[in-house]
């Protein structure tokens, strides 16, 4: 009989049953001197108990503006202190913290006030060359839901001023009042077609996949973690933040954006034992001037996740950067957001090859895409993942959950993906960037993999783009390492022989910079759009199809 591609992540550790801000009081009362949050840009440090101390003068100060249980409190800022307190604190009066991305524009930015219903908004001042304030007064009149806003840069600490005014009985009351199921984050999902959706987390959800995050990583509370991820996102603030803080661990934030050499620099100065990062973010790291000069010794693990995680960067970043522990994780914001993940022990083809396993607590199965139909171990199909960490639902949004989350509460995530006899999960591509070649289906990743052994390829995305005779044909878009003088040419001999000849580009494109996200996640509808217009494949674009 074959064995079926579903997966339950049996545990014998328990749920955490409490809130956010039960769990950091419990975190206070274990490690009050222990260093919890170092942000080297703003030359900010704090223990446990003065993180403590800060997130109930704001929390004093939110209820002393009229925040009531499940308000929006939006916060649009880069990584700095204020973010982290915010976060702690609007978890402990029970608002609902809205992480407005930093990339967000006036449209953005309007629609992300208005379909979440935004009371108050605490914001940078400017970020880079954004400014922050002049973008928000464009579209304020816009959003009457709207009632205040807190610049960080100039009314940070009469904020925190104002919570003189009320009682530590109200924060208690208030504290006494929340459940741990209660929705307590939106993050909007950037999606590539439509608006964006507020994926609605609760306390449940995050606190308990940080907590998982942080047990499979092996965290103690002598951890100092360099997080550069952004926090708006799920891997700064679950899987950095709340998986610091459930283990007594330091959040070493290296700069307010990623910054590779500021990230190295936090590396050695703070003694950094782990580090997070999207693949781009390591490509950049192992690629800077200052790496040869970086000591990593006291470096053991981390996280790499957010996109496809190429093997041969996993290699260089185990070996080169002294993180011999490293793991990948895989998930979504919908899902709180990691599913599965390497361990730290696992065979090292496993830790460098594929997603891991399954979280514990968690379920996945991957299922014929058509037919909806389990598939055997081995054979692709689309993931789909149930469990406490799913989130409570699109916020305000009931056809697009209902579009995502099936009667049975299984999240279809749009990731193609398959599963070895051990339980081990390997992600093939998405649904939508599965590339069909006259009647070949093509995975972007297997092409990619292999470019990156060349010696001269930095990094490689590979795309499908319009084609009138075969409906879609295979491009690259190459980085090359310094210095390297790559050509279409030299690649495709490279190609011949080592791969199907239908899986060799058909089209190159030698690139400095891929368009990315602001989690440093790569563009792929930006590049084909970009594809289309360069090639003038526009009229095969257009080619009418069954």
């Amino acid at each position: 009989m074959r064995t079926l591609s579903y997966l339950h992540g049996a545990s014998t550790t328990p749920l955490l049953g409490e809130t956010i801000g039960a769990n950091l009081r419990g975190a206070v009362e274990r490690w009050p001197d222990r260093d919890a949050l170092v942000v080297r840009s703003q030359d900010f440090r704090a223990s446990y108990r003065e993180l403590w101390n800060l997130t109930t003068r704001l929390a004093l100060a939110l209820l002393a503006r009229g925040i009531a249980k499940g308000d929006r409190v939006g916060i649009w800022a880069p990584n700095r202190h204020e973010w982290v307190v915010t976060q702690y604190a609007t978890a402990r009066i029970g608002a609902v913290l809205v992480n407005v991305n930093p990339a967000y524009r006036a449209s953005e930015l309007e629609y992300a006030l208005q379909q979440s219903g935004i009371r108050l908004l605490l914001l940078a001042r400017r970020f880079r060359s954004t400014d922050y304030v002049a973008i928000l007064e464009r579209v304020r009149g816009r959003c009457p839901d709207l009632e205040q806003v807190v610049v960080l840069d100039d009314d940070w600490d009469a904020l925190l001023d104002e919570g003189a005014a009320v009682g530590a009985d109200a924060l208690a009351e208030r504290e006494a009042s929340l459940d741990c199921d209660d929705p307590i984050n939106i993050q909007y999902t950037s999606g590539t077609t439509g608006a964006p959706k507020g994926a609605t987390l609760s306390h449940h959800n995050i606190l308990n996949n940080g907590y998982f995050c942080g047990e499979i990583l092996g965290y103690t509370e002598n951890d100092r973690v360099a997080v550069p991820v952004p926090f708006y996102h799920c891997f700064g603030m679950v899987i950095g933040n709340l998986a610091c803080t459930t283990h007594g661990a330091c959040i070493v934030v290296p700069a307010e954006g990623f910054d590779p050499g500021a990230t190295l620099a936090a590396i050695e100065t703070e003694r950094c034992t782990s580090l997070y990062g999207v693949p781009t973010m390591f490509i950049a790291q192992l690629n800077h001037p200052d790496f040869e000069r970086t000591d990593f010794s006291t470096l053991r693990t981390g996280v790499m996740a957010g996109s496809p995680c190429p093997v041969e960067v996993m290699k260089q970043v185990r070996g080169r950067m002294h993180m011999p522990e490293i793991t990948i994780c895989y998930g979504m914001t919908e899902t709180s957001p990691v599913s599965t993940q390497t361990r730290v022990d696992d065979p090292v083809e496993k830790r460098v090859g594929t997603v891991g396993r399954i979280h514990p607590h968690v379920e996945i199965r991957i299922v014929d895409p058509e037919s909806g139909r389990t598939v055997p171990r081995g054979t692709a199909g689309e993931l789909l993942t149930r469990g406490y960490c799913v989130m409570l639902g699109y916020w305000n949004d009931p056809d697009a959950t209902a579009a995502s989350i099936d009667a049975a509460r299984w999240m279809h995530t749009g990731d193609l993906a398959t599963v070895d006899r051990d339980g081990y999960v390997s992600i093939v591509g998405r649904i939508k960037d599965m590339v069909i070649r006259g009647g070949e289906n093509i995975y972007p990743r297997e092409v990619e993999e292999f470019l990156y052994t060349h010696p001269d390829v930095e990094d490689a995305q590979v795309i499908g783009v319009p084609s009138a005779r075969y409906g879609e044909e295979v491009m690259a878009w190459v980085k090359p390492r310094a210095g390297a003088a790559l050509t279409g040419e030299r690649l495709d001999a490279f190609c011949r022989g080592a791969i199907a000849t239908y899986k060799i580009p058909r089209y190159w494109k030698f690139v400095d910079a891929f368009p990315l996200t602001v989690t440093g996640k790569v563009q792929k509808y930006r590049m084909r759009e970009i594809a289309t217009g360069e090639l003038d494949l526009a009229q095969a674009a257009r080619t009418e199809t069954a």
